[in-house]
């Protein structure tokens, strides 16, 4: 005890260790001696022990580690968080499987950690080919879709996994099966409705609606469709907010559709009249249509006759001349009589392919299967005459079937053949006819704004600006919900594109639309 350290109080080197807390403490003064007892403590992997308490209590007679405590933690909410997506026990243990791959068993505690769970509880369902939604997984999760999307990606990267594509047939019928809007139909009429809804989705395939767009909104489109079709009253909102993505595209997506409806009715005798306001009452006959073209065969398609002709009028005759098939009111008869007049010098004949590409024997059997399988309809008597605008009203009898569903494309095809198929239309993508469209209203800005610079440099020759061709404004401005007409329309762009034909720059190169590096090339160029 003499060779021992002064004691910070008296100054004697009386100080001994206290047996009960380890402290120095003077013997002649009592004083205990300050930090004395600080033992450096290097933590490892299960971290520090602690000098008078020890982490990770558990029970009564077990204690656990920081390690243990970790992995018990992240267990119990890998399991939360399956049973909030509905996942099995086989899933689970998948799930489970493959964050121990990553982690290599150590787990993980905080958000990046949630955020992994539910990347790798997406890859398994994708690896499975089973339609989970990223959103669902999202919400669940508690982050965004970017964010988990970036977490997928470096799970797919550092497991070296190769994910298959999006079935949108597989969700579509995962969601008309188990979407609660769909929870009260009948199983044959979901049958039926799987069906239609497989055919208009690889309609949608070949016509590029799903080209660089998210499957989900497509698919709520045509569940909602195919429901108006089979006349069970179901909202795009409720759909939207089942499948959890938004209203607002949801509806842009049911527009295209109708709108590329309404050109494969271009193909019937009274297709111009066929808008995406009607079409609902044309499209038994377009979806019949469209199906009849994809069952006929490639060798029948360009097979044609030249020099044999034939009677149009007849075959039309043929498939009217039996009353007891349908009866139409007499109104409706002579309004719709239009479509079936023909003067006999206008017969139809076939001179070259390019003409009419489909043969008497083909067009002879789609006659007697429209007879064979025409709508009895009913007139309606009891209407009200005092009514201005009389609206047509037909009772289809519910025995009638129209829709067969012998086509290849009720059944999931792979994408090459559904590019083969023919359903009556040959369309582009949607961005192209966009970019199309685009590339049009800016040659027009660009003849609008060469008239107004012309009419300010030369004000006294405004006569020879006549010779220059202006388009109307509606189509100028081609995209916009409000169209105005015959009133000019100068905007933030009309003043950029003068200002680049100003500094002489070809008219080439303003259509494509790069102004800002055209400005930065030609304009701030100093």
């Amino acid at each position: 005890m003499d060779n021992s350290r002064a004691c910070n109080s008296c100054g004697k080197r009386t100080i001994g260790s206290d047996l009960d807390t380890g402290n120095a403490v003077c013997t002649s003064c009592g004083v205990i001696q300050e930090f004395d007892n600080y033992n450096p403590q290097i933590g490892g992997i299960s971290g520090p022990a602690g000098t008078y308490i020890r982490a990770g209590t558990s029970g009564t007679g077990t204690l656990y580690n920081y390690k243990e405590t970790k992995i018990y933690e992240a267990q119990k909410e890998i399991e939360v968080l399956m049973y909030q997506l509905g996942f099995s026990p086989k899933k689970s243990e998948e799930v489970k499987a493959m964050v121990v791959k990553i982690t290599e068993g150590e787990y993980g505690v905080g958000r990046w950690f949630t955020v992994l769970i539910g990347a790798c509880a997406y890859v398994v369902m994708r690896l499975d080919v089973k339609p989970l939604a990223i959103v669902k997984v999202a919400n669940v999760v508690g982050c965004d879709i970017y964010e988990l999307g970036r977490m997928v990606y470096r799970v797919v990267d550092f497991l070296d996994l190769k994910l298959p594509g999006f079935d949108i047939v597989d969700s579509f019928e995962y969601y008309l099966r188990n979407a609660p809007s769909f929870s009260g139909v009948d199983q044959d009429v979901i049958g039926k409705m799987l069906k239609q809804g497989v055919f208009l989705v690889q309609c949608l395939v070949k016509w590029y609606v799903t080209t660089g767009r998210r499957p989900l909104p497509v698919v709520a489109a045509v569940l909602v469709f195919v429901s108006q079709l089979n006349q069970i009253e179901v909202k795009i909102e409720d759909v939207a907010n089942e499948l959890q993505v938004a209203v607002v595209t949801c509806r842009l997506r049911y527009k295209e559709l109708l709108e590329r409806l309404v050109k494969v009715a271009r193909g019937l005798p009274w297709g111009q009249d066929v808008t995406v306001k009607n079409i609902m009452k044309h499209v038994t006959f377009v979806i019949q249509y469209m199906e009849l073209k994809s069952m006929a065969k490639k060798s029948d398609k360009r097979k044609c006759f030249e020099d044999a002709g034939f009677d149009l009028d007849y075959l039309i005759d043929d498939c009217l001349s039996i009353d007891t098939d349908y009866n139409l009111d007499v109104a409706d008869t002579e309004n719709e009589s239009q479509y079936f007049q023909m003067d006999r010098a206008s017969r139809l004949s076939i001179e070259s392919a390019n003409k009419f590409q489909m043969s008497q024997e083909c067009l002879a059997m789609i006659y007697s299967r429209i007879k064979n399988e025409m709508y009895v309809v009913e007139p309606k008597n009891n209407r009200n005459n005092n009514t201005r605008k009389r609206k047509r009203r037909y009772d289809v009898l519910p025995y009638v079937e129209w829709w067969k569903g012998e086509s290849e494309m009720s059944k999931k095809l792979l994408v090459k053949d559904i590019v083969e198929k023919d359903v009556g239309l040959s369309a582009m993508p949607p961005s192209y006819d966009g970019g199309c469209l685009a590339y049009e209203r800016r040659k027009e800005r660009i003849k609008a704004a060469k008239f107004r610079i012309h009419k300010t440099m030369y004000p006294s020759n405004a006569g020879a600006t006549d010779k220059i061709e202006l388009c109307p404004v509606e189509h100028a401005n081609a995209g916009k919900k409000r169209r105005r007409k015959k009133q000019v329309d100068v905007d933030w762009e009309d003043f950029i594109i003068e200002t680049l034909l100003l500094h002489q720059v070809e008219e080439e190169e303003i259509e494509k639309g790069y102004y800002k590096n055209l400005l930065d090339l030609h304009v701030f160029n100093y």
